[in-house]
């Protein structure tokens, strides 16, 4: 009798409205937010509590989860605010608080005991008997630390109870420092990382250099252009939700609230395609299509590597020569209608009269169109796009759907 595998939830990160409301047209079960104050991203935008209550409502009517995190280490002359930004949470619709500080979850269980607990991967949950300590607490979902092996996940899910979910992060920047606990960036530019405002000095390009000893060397990688001693490569588990999914994972986390709307739209889109492939061909022998393998190339990204999931990354978790992302692909345009073979969109990046761009719909492998007779929004015939967000029309034979991406090879 074949086993029953329930499928995942793949949970998206929205830094804003507009990354919201992708993470729901590309297929999210979830997406997990930022307030105005107690989350571990500074960079964003985040949401107002009128913004997240509009979210909240959006979501729900696409049977969509809102998760709200609550994830830094509070001090005390923060604490008098926590209660009424939980009690506020909860009026919001939110469906679940994500929680690194065990006095923050007595807090939010004293003042708002319906709402579901969520701790965060800054918890660095390791073992089955802290996940149980949180579950005896009342905690319902444990992050774990991004430490952990496919065959720990495993054990865990074996020795914690039934109704506990596990999520884990699957895609996205990998921090340097057990999981997420760095001090560097407070220490070298006063921007806290554990309290949301890295400024990711694992990322530089560092020297050696040691004025008064001359001749007693340091024994480090190298080259001309400096030292990258701590840039971790980016996580990619996309070929691997087969394993994923066995091992017990409940919920697939994707990394990146600070990143773009176009990122958020990439990476939820080709996770969504790949789980609903695999579990449509549940075999042993099941490959991932080349067209969702692609995708994930298809945003600014570092190189790939599949973290701590099948051993200790020693080999392949550093990129010693280069510190910068990867980008071949630029976002050009969305689409808002499409009527009697006409495109109608606004820009994101510049296109010319001719391009041929990319059409990303929602599950499916992308296809080419070319831009043919292209007008501003006055009808008048145009060369090129320059504006940004100024709405535009061009032909096409192929219809496109309404919310779709155009997209642009960036030429090398």
């Amino acid at each position: 009798m074949k086993e029953f595998i329930k499928a995942p939830e793949l949970l998206a990160p929205a830094g804003d409205r507009e990354r919201f409301d992708k993470a729901l047209y590309y297929g999210a079960d979830a997406v997990y937010v930022g307030g105005a104050e107690f989350g571990m991203r500074a960079a964003p935008s985040n949401f107002t509590f009128e913004e997240l209550t509009s979210a909240c409502e959006d979501a729900h009517k696409k049977n969509v989860n809102v998760y709200l995190t609550c994830n830094t280490v509070p001090r005390n002359n923060e604490l008098s605010r926590l209660p009424e930004f939980l009690k506020n949470a909860e009026k919001c619709g939110v469906d679940a608080l994500i929680i690194s500080d065990l006095g923050t979850m007595m807090l939010a269980k004293k003042h708002v005991p319906d709402m579901e607990i969520h701790i965060s991967t800054q918890a660095g949950i390791t073992n089955y008997e802290t996940a149980r300590a949180y579950y005896e607490l009342g905690a319902k979902r444990i992050v774990t630390a991004r430490e952990l092996s496919l065959e720990d996940i495993s054990e865990l899910r074996a020795k914690i109870p039934s109704d506990m979910d596990i999520e884990c992060f699957v895609h996205g920047a990998m921090c340097m420092s057990f999981s997420g606990r760095c001090l560097i960036s407070n220490y070298l530019t006063g921007r806290d990382a554990n309290r949301g405002d890295c400024a990711q000095p694992c990322r530089w390009n560092y020297a050696l250099v040691e004025q008064t000893r001359p001749g007693d060397y340091f024994p480090i990688m190298e080259d001309g252009k400096g030292t990258y001693l701590m840039n971790s490569r980016d996580m990619c588990m996309i070929e691997h939700i087969p394993e994923l999914i066995k091992a017990g994972i409940t919920s697939f986390k994707i990394e990146g609230r600070a990143k773009s709307a176009y990122y958020t739209s990439v990476i939820t889109n080709a996770y969504r395609a790949a789980i609903d492939e695999y579990l449509c061909n549940e075999t042993d022998d099941y490959k991932l299509s080349d067209w969702i393998r692609q995708e994930v190339c298809k945003v600014s990204y570092r190189e790939y590597c599949t973290g701590f999931y099948y051993t200790s990354p020693l080999d392949d978790a550093q990129i010693f020569y280069d510190g910068g992302y990867k980008r071949e692909w630029n976002v050009a345009a969305e689409v808002t209608g499409y009527e009697n073979g006409t495109v109608y969109g606004f820009q994101r990046n510049r296109f010319f009269e001719n391009d041929e761009l990319e059409v990303m719909p929602k599950g499916k492998e992308p296809y080419k169109i070319t831009v043919k007779n292209l007008k501003n929004e006055n009808g008048e015939t145009i060369e090129n796009a320059p504006h940004p967000m100024m709405k535009f029309s061009f032909e096409s034979d192929i219809p496109v759907e309404c919310g779709a991406l155009l997209r642009k090879a960036i030429l090398t």
